[in-house]
């Protein structure tokens, strides 16, 4: 008996149990022109704990070290003809602990951490396994399927460079497959059954319509909402891959996209809907609405990009949770554009477990012209990929729309597959419900004076928000990520209850008595996913689609007079522009409302000129042009789409719900990150450092660092640097 694994309970699971039971799982898992390969993979992933030395290690000697990825990689070379199809297998298997590894050269040496040079090491006999795994006719013959697949690629026109692409993603997506069905089986032996998070989409869209119900439908503006969003909904038999919903702020987006993917997975039984956000610190608020409409029909796994999961198997109450951030064995997932895209382009199983459950899902990327512009061919590229070979849909929401299929055309393979789902816009000035007007250059205490019923100011940095804050008077909000989540939603619901007031107790603007005039001061972060409805907005200069969205914030109802609900935008003098601020800076000359859908196409058509370089800079690059030969490991750690690493997240224990989990944390170590997303607050890395000189950081060795001094975080502002006066 050749054994594989040992639980707690010193129970058995021998290699050929634990060997079919994967190779079942992850023919279950692929897509048809992979199932064969994947069965064989299953089959030969673990042969290497054949060798008389693993046994002997398995069986107590822990002083044995001994590989066993690398027999089932050397094993392929003996069952299968050279093909990309063998290739792909011996990516996989020799990497299914280690992560895909580099191709390498033919001039590597056993001592190169590449895939020539690792199948040039010697192994011991692991031939044991052929009397008790057997690979079959049928899936000798499947040797050919990727070759096949690409060939009719080729013949279709496609270049050496988009077959790699497409090489590269489907040897991911088996790795995902293979891996995720080792990581499965593995866990029910070791660990038990864990259920997977599932939703209600029936019930869900029961809801969701009984709440549009509820809509008014009185003023034009509402009556317009409503013809917008119908628009959406006629075209749900339209058949497609990547679908564009481009409708203004302020039009019902959010709910809209929400209706369509609902009413799409159920139509063209799709297993999951995955929401994809730009940021962070809009997940939980965000979660927050679609659980206040939807409540215990939709569990939703929210998996932000704080934290990873990898590699951690210990049993905790968060078990069931972390597993399924590993692999997004959800039905409704809510994460961020950094998390999905850097998922992709991963080569470690712990981020590319998920990518095969990407298939046969909705993908609704919100705000979608956020796509970062130094990586947008590589994402706009994982995003067609997925469409196209792994029966997923995606729709690109936004208000301020680039040019989408000129650059899927430019940048991606062939039939995308797009459909526009509303392609009347007559209506769009209907929602543009404010003035904006360039004011120049302007000093701090100036903006400060500026006198209106309900103000927000939006700026470019935490430093700009913290020092306004500090200097106005009166009724005043502050948000940035300084603050914790808890927190950040706590200001929110205040001044949503404030403006309401403001709305119900004064018939005009004039009788608003200055000692109630409310000022909010914030970052970017209210411009995705926070709804709220100011008299008068103050934009720092930025890129086009920041002003819009900020603007967005103004007269959001239109119960005010156009030309009485302005946005100013402003250059704080100390401050060097970007690119993207020139551009817009040029476009108020140009234009006299830069609302208008011409306005915003020649802003993205800059933009795109501008950085056409960076556009492609990051895009797949293989090895004398050889399309199996690429350097997954380097790709995948240079695929960060954040490229400031100075960013750290700590957790702020200020209540005490939070300080009994540090508590726990302190006895027992991390076994509640998703209770402690709340209380996660974003600094710089030397911001970090100065911390920790002062003693006021602890991780009890967990890696999760904690604010252990309550003196050092203020519930308004957010985390404090005593001594410091330099803010990011």
């Amino acid at each position: 008996m050749y054994i594989a694994h040992v639980n707690d309970k010193n129970e058995i699971q021998t290699v050929k149990e634990h060997s079919v039971n994967t190779a079942v799982l992850a023919k279950e898992f692929a897509i048809d022109p992979l199932k064969n390969i994947l069965y064989g993979m299953g089959l030969l992933h673990d042969i290497g704990k054949y060798q008389t030395s693993f046994q002997l290690r398995i069986k107590g000697n822990k002083n044995i070290k001994i590989p066993h990825a690398l027999c089932g990689a050397k094993e392929v070379d003996c069952l299968f003809r050279k093909s990309f199809t063998s290739i792909l297998m011996q990516y996989c298997i020799s990497g299914h602990h280690a992560g895909i590894h580099n191709f390498g050269t033919g001039a590597d040496t056993e001592q190169d951490n590449t895939l020539c040079g690792t199948l040039r090491r010697e192994t011991e006999d692991y031939s044991a396994y052929s009397e008790e795994l057997k690979c079959k006719e049928s899936e000798l013959k499947a040797a050919d399927e990727i070759g096949r697949l690409l060939e009719e690629e080729y013949k279709s026109g496609l270049s050496n460079q988009k077959i790699a692409e497409i090489f590269a993603f489907l040897t991911r997506y088996a790795f995902s497959c293979l891996t995720d069905a080792d990581s499965i089986d593995t866990q029910k032996f070791c660990q038990g059954e864990y259920q997977s998070i599932k939703s209600d989409f029936i019930s869900c869209l029961d809801k969701l319509n009984r709440k549009f119900e509820e809509f008014t439908t009185v003023t034009p503006l509402q009556k317009t909402r409503q013809i917008l969003q119908n628009q959406v909904y006629e075209r749900l038999d339209e058949a497609g891959k990547i679908y564009l919903m481009n409708m203004p702020t302020g039009s019902g987006k959010t709910l809209c996209s929400i209706k369509w993917a609902l009413e799409k997975a159920i139509e063209t039984n799709k297993k999951r809907i995955i929401y994809i956000i730009p940021y962070n610190s809009i997940i939980d608020q965000t979660a927050n609405v679609f659980e206040g409409i939807f409540g215990k029909d939709l569990n939703i796994l929210r998996h932000q990009s704080t934290f990873q999961y990898e590699n951690d198997d210990n049993p905790d109450e968060e078990y069931q949770y972390k597993k399924a951030c590993e692999n997004w064995d959800a039905d409704f997932i809510i994460t961020t554009a950094v998390q999905f895209f850097e998922s992709i382009y991963a080569n470690k199983r712990g981020k590319l477990r998920k990518l095969h459950n990407m298939a046969d899902s909705i993908l609704i990327f919100d705000e979608a012209h956020l796509m970062p512009v130094e990586f947008l061919q590589p994402c706009l590229n994982g995003i067609f990929h997925i469409t196209h070979y792994l029966n997923s849909e995606a729709v690109f929401l936004t208000g301020t729309m680039p040019n989408f299929q000129s650059l899927l055309n430019r940048y991606c393979s062939k039939n995308h597959g797009i459909v526009d789902l509303v392609p009347n816009k007559k209506d769009f000035h209907m929602f543009f419900k404010c003035d904006y007007e360039y004011v120049g250059q302007a000093r701090m205490e100036n903006i400060l004076n500026y006198s209106t019923p309900s103000k927000l100011m939006v700026v470019n940095s935490k430093k700009a928000a913290r020092e306004l804050y500090e200097n106005s008077i009166g009724e005043k909000y502050h948000l940035s990520t300084y603050m914790i989540g808890k927190d950040r939603i706590r200001v929110i619901s205040e001044i949503k209850e404030r403006l309401k007031l403001l709305d119900e107790e004064f018939d005009t603007i004039e009788s608003i008595p200055e000692n109630r005039q409310i000022t909010v001061i914030s970052t970017s972060l209210i411009e995705a996913g926070v709804d709220l409805d100011f008299h008068t907005v103050y934009r720092e200069l930025t890129g086009l689609d920041s002003i819009l969205q900020s603007g967005g914030r103004c007269n959001r109802e239109g119960r005010r007079n156009k030309e009485n609900s302005k946005v100013y935008v402003f250059e704080l003098a100390q401050n060097k522009l970007q690119y993207n601020a020139s551009i817009a800076k040029d476009l108020f000359r140009e234009f006299e409302d830069i609302n208008q859908l011409e306005c915003i196409e020649k802003y993205y058509e800059r933009i795109f000129e501008i950085y056409s370089d960076e556009i492609i800079k990051n895009e797949l690059k293989t090895i004398r042009k050889k399309p199996y030969s690429i350097n997954f490991k380097d790709y995948a750690e240079s695929f960060k789409i954040i490229q400031d690493e100075n960013a750290v997240s700590i957790i702020v224990p200020c209540d005490e719900y939070s300080m009994a989990l540090m508590e726990e944390t302190q006895k027992f170590g991390v076994s509640n990150l998703r209770k402690l997303q709340l209380y996660m607050a974003s600094i710089k890395i030397w911001e970090f450092e100065e911390l920790r000189k002062q003693g006021v950081l602890e991780d009890f060795n967990t890696g999760a660092y904690f604010l252990t001094n309550t003196d050092y975080y203020n519930k308004e502002i957010g985390i404090l640097f005593h001594g410091k006066d330099y803010f990011i």
